[in-house]
């Protein structure tokens, strides 16, 4: 075991994970934060705290983290590299590890032009595959970066990573995934699929190439609440695609009937990935809907989810 995380259990034992999205309060109000973590408490196998997500100010990623662990309940911490240099992300990585975390998902971030601090300066001092190189690095060697004394203590810490099966070039996506995994990936979540058919083209060239024997490939699934939302993501998130089946479908359904009818579409496309070879689970991000995952998970038919 590379950490010990309930998360890393679920998948080395074979069963099909389920891990879900928590966005952090803007403030420091905990209530928030643990009326939200109920909701998911025993439905999902771990919760991804996201770490500033749209670049919006958030409580951090690793204080909510935290404070999920006190309350028995797992985290995969994310963080970004636009906001740390490389001294900052390995001083909260060793944060994390002391605090209890044991999952954490190395990303970029989201443009901070998206979000409420127009004016800040983006780091970047390092990109999510070489975040990925340092956290392996700290982990397994106990070396920092461009260090070789040995550090103090352990850094047990499950790494994941993000991939887009359909951001352009797509010819390309499945390369880069291997160089994620090259890095230090131990498991991965993917952005948003609604087009099933192709994203099975792109795992049967993942699990051509052997990926899916090297890591646990995590299908992300977002459950559409209304036709306006079906069609913000298609026309202005990169990489995504929709098929216009589901658009019209979404559009088809009164508006008081149309968040049934996207976990309904969701319940089908979790048959659908169960079905495809290489998937060990789904990342499902119901943005500001943790109210919701109890019913969505039952749905779907993911529960009871294992306790090992």
């Amino acid at each position: 075991m590379k950490s010990g995380s309930n998360l890393e259990k679920v998948l080395n034992a074979g069963h099909f994970a389920v891990t879900t999205e928590f966005g952090p309060p803007k403030g420091t109000d905990l209530s928030i934060v643990k009326t939200k973590a109920e909701f998911l408490r025993g439905k999902v196998d771990a919760v991804n705290v996201t770490d500033c997500q749209t670049a919006v100010v958030r409580l951090s990623s690793i204080a909510t983290s935290a404070i999920l662990v006190g309350m028995g309940i797992e985290p995969v911490m994310q963080m970004t590299c636009r906001d740390r240099n490389r001294i900052a992300i390995q001083s909260d990585i060793f944060g994390a590890s002391a605090l209890g975390i044991r999952n954490m998902l190395a990303i970029s971030g989201d443009h901070h032009n998206f979000g409420n601090q127009k004016n800040a300066r983006k780091v970047y001092d390092i990109d999510s595959m070489q975040m990925l190189v340092l956290v392996k690095r700290m982990r397994d060697e106990k070396k920092m970066l461009g260090e070789e004394t040995l550090i103090q203590g352990e850094v047990p810490m499950f790494i994941g990573a993000a991939a887009n099966p359909f951001a352009p070039p797509m010819e390309f996506r499945a390369l880069h995934l291997r160089k994620k995994i090259e890095a230090g990936a131990d498991f991965i979540q993917t952005q948003s699929i609604y087009d099933v058919d192709k994203f099975r083209e792109w795992m049967k060239i993942v699990c051509d190439m052997g990926l899916d024997r090297q890591c646990s490939i995590l299908a992300g699934l977002t459950p559409l609440k209304s036709a306006g939302m079906a069609e913000y993501m298609a026309g202005n998130v990169p990489g995504m695609q929709i098929p216009d089946s589901l658009l019209k479908r979404m559009a088809g359904v009164p508006k008081e009937k149309a968040a049934e009818e996207g976990i309904r579409i969701f319940c089908e496309q979790v048959e659908q990935i169960r079905e495809i070879k290489g998937i060990a689970g789904v990342h499902i991000m119901a943005v500001e809907w943790e109210h919701r995952i109890p019913e969505i998970t039952e749905r779907a038919r993911l529960l009871p989810r294992p306790v090992l």
